[in-house]
């Protein structure tokens, strides 16, 4: 099994730019409050059975809060083919790197 990297916010941020599609794996509560723009939102607990709704030919990059459920985000996605990695780092990370956010 390959295990998918985990990527900074600066480099998510970057592929993100070239057509990488960001998966939010955080609960809906936690996605009410601030997300990325143009983001998946996909519960952990929903994304396998929403695999059919992504593309196959993009990269996906997983987040959550922590990094914890992203990371197992990325390898359930990378066990099922897709080409998946995991964005360490927080929201702040990704701000900081430059990326925007979605506030409700």
């Amino acid at each position: 099994m390959r295990r998918p990297p985990a990527i900074s916010a600066a480099e998510a941020v970057r592929l993100v730019e070239h057509g990488a599609l960001v998966v939010d794996v955080r609960r809906q509560f936690e996605w009410n409050r601030v997300h990325i723009p143009g983001a998946v939102h996909a519960p952990l607990e929903e994304l396998l059975d929403r695999c059919l709704e992504f593309p196959d030919d993009r990269l996906l990059i997983t987040f959550c809060t922590g990094g914890i459920r992203s990371a197992g985000a990325a390898n359930l996605l990378v066990e099922n083919g897709f080409d998946a990695v995991n964005m360490s780092g927080s929201l702040v990370h990704w701000r900081g790197a430059g990326g925007s956010l979605t506030a409700r």
